[in-house]
């Protein structure tokens, strides 16, 4: 008798069916947002890729003024890519329910799923337009290959992370007010001149250090580019308190996400 094949377990078939929704979460996103036209969904790479050149190119024409031996395009790619990373993924998952309140009818579909999709999306969007701009700049000499390619990747994974993190918890809170929204993006821009995109922390005077340091994408962006040019400078980062800001922002949003249901009335 032929052996039979064990049958599906319950948690496997779950976990096949919640990829399978979320892949699709991910499909219909990119239509959406990007539409079949022109170069359609390659504008999730290329568009944070445009700005990422456009900063790399005002900061080398003005490469004077910085009165510096850093290899200024590795900066700017390091620094504004770190940017996208914890500004563009929370500001996709506020309000990322709102459209998708129709989806809520079906079984398999969670608020999660809605969540964790359009992160997913960003992630990509943001980690692929990182690496085609850093082979590119270093095939035409703009920069040099990372010095240490583990530590850009752990780096990068940590701030990812970190955004992450930071959207699940505030895109679940913005079921609760739209105030949110309206107040995040121009917090993102007030939040700019102390992530240490602009600036090296070894830069900043110790009185100032000591308070800069408490801000969680510092670390991040340091890690980043220790492992790009580490022996051009003096990297001050600290990985296990990027980790504590990370777990504890999953946390809450993983909370946060299950308190938001109460407030979801499907359309």
């Amino acid at each position: 008798m032929a052996d039979e094949k064990p049958p599906e377990t319950s948690l496997l078939r779950s976990w096949a069916i919640q990829r399978r929704i979320v892949w699709a979460l991910i499909l219909r996103e990119m239509l959406t947002r990007y539409g079949r036209h022109n170069i359609g969904f390659l504008w999730l790479f290329v568009e944070p890729m445009i700005f990422t050149v456009g900063v790399t190119l005002v900061w080398t024409a003005f490469r004077n003024i910085h009165a510096s031996d850093l290899p200024i395009a590795a900066f700017a790619v390091t620094g504004y890519s770190s940017v996208l990373v914890w500004r563009n993924i929370p500001a996709r998952a506020v309000g990322a329910l709102e459209p998708n309140l129709s989806l809520m009818y079906h079984r398999n579909v969670k608020v999660f799923d809605v969540f964790i999709s359009r992160i997913l999306l960003e992630c990509m969007g943001v980690g692929v337009s990182f690496f085609v701009l850093s082979v590119f700049f270093a095939a035409i000499g703009w920069i040099s290959l990372p010095e240490n390619p583990h530590l850009v990747v752990e780096g990068w994974l940590m701030l990812a992370w970190f955004g992450m993190g930071l959207g699940l918890f505030l895109g679940a809170f913005s079921m609760r007010s739209d105030l949110v929204d309206k107040f995040f993006h121009p917090l993102t821009y007030l939040m700019f001149p102390f992530s240490g995109a602009a600036w090296l922390a070894e830069s900043a005077p110790p009185p100032v250090r000591q308070y800069v340091m408490y801000v969680p994408m510092i670390h991040g962006v340091e890690w980043v580019r220790d492992g790009f040019f580490g022996s051009h400078f003096t990297p001050i980062y600290e990985p296990m308190y990027l980790l504590g800001w990370n777990m504890v922002l999953t946390f809450f949003g993983l909370v946060e996400l299950r308190n938001a249901r109460k407030f979801i009335v499907p359309q």
